[in-house]
């Protein structure tokens, strides 16, 4: 295959899949991971993807908002994973917020029965939890986002300020060390940041591909997340630099 054409391969590959890590490229087109390495690099020189740490993320329509569809099926065993684990930290009495990512469906499905309050902006969130006799559940209203179904704008983060929380459960779409957190849609990136305002401390729900990644709107620095909850292939590097930020990490196996 000749170079040119893998490089249009990869591409094609990056933006299929969403997030696709070096290892992974290196198997499907029978290169040495360094070869991928160099590819990403120039790829990303050429502003077709960008780089996260272990692999690539696609910046295609990146502010426009992926379907919950194509978010279901993108890391759906991390996400799974990191969702059990967080419902753990979820107590009787808990008033908390779950904003609209795909890793907040999955606690909805797998959280117990319990006396809660539960505020979020997915509708797909809130119609999972109505099957929860002692879950209150709280839709913020507001503009409907059609392809991630949840609402954002003035009035959702009004409805929110009305609030206050212990938990805020909350996703982006990058993590990176000196920018912070981040998404690629400016709305969602807007309540995020008030969903970690009127909370008593923010847990960031994050997959490893997230690492590394600065995508289109900051949401808020990493020294105000309390805790982290990714999978077990988050490097090393990044374990070291949350730590020093006095961010707790919490590593699930997958």
């Amino acid at each position: 295959m000749l170079v040119a054409e893998r490089h249009r391969k990869i591409v094609d590959v990056v933006n299929e899949k969403l997030s696709v890590r070096v290892t992974e490229l290196s198997k499907i087109f029978k290169v040495t991971e360094e070869t991928i390495r160099r590819d990403l690099e120039k790829l990303e020189k050429e502003n077709l993807l960008r780089r996260s740490h272990g692999g690539a993320v696609s910046i295609q329509d990146e502010q426009t908002e992926v379907s919950y569809t194509e978010r279901e099926i993108t890391n759906a065993a991390q996400k799974r994973a990191i969702a059990i684990e967080a419902v753990k930290l979820i107590e009787p009495g808990d008033q908390i917020v779950l904003d609209a990512s795909t890793t907040a469906w999955y606690m909805a499905k797998e959280m117990p029965d319990l006396p809660l309050t539960v505020l979020t902006n997915s509708i797909k969130v809130a119609v999972e939890l109505s099957k929860k006799e002692q879950v209150r559940v709280i839709s913020t209203g507001g503009m409907l986002q059609p392809k991630s179904l949840s609402y954002v704008g003035p009035l959702a983060e009004r409805s929110l300020n009305m609030y206050h929380v212990n938990k805020a459960f909350i996703s982006c779409k990058g993590v990176h060390i000196d920018a912070g957190l981040s998404d690629s849609n400016e709305w969602q990136a807007l309540l995020k940041k008030q969903m970690m305002f009127i909370a008593d401390q923010t847990i960031l729900l994050a997959d490893s591909t997230k690492f590394g990644v600065r995508t289109f709107a900051q949401i808020k620095e990493i020294q105000n997340i309390g805790r982290v909850i990714t999978d077990d292939s988050i490097d090393d590097s990044y374990s070291r630099a949350l730590e020093e930020k006095g961010v707790l990490l919490q590593i699930v196996k997958i």
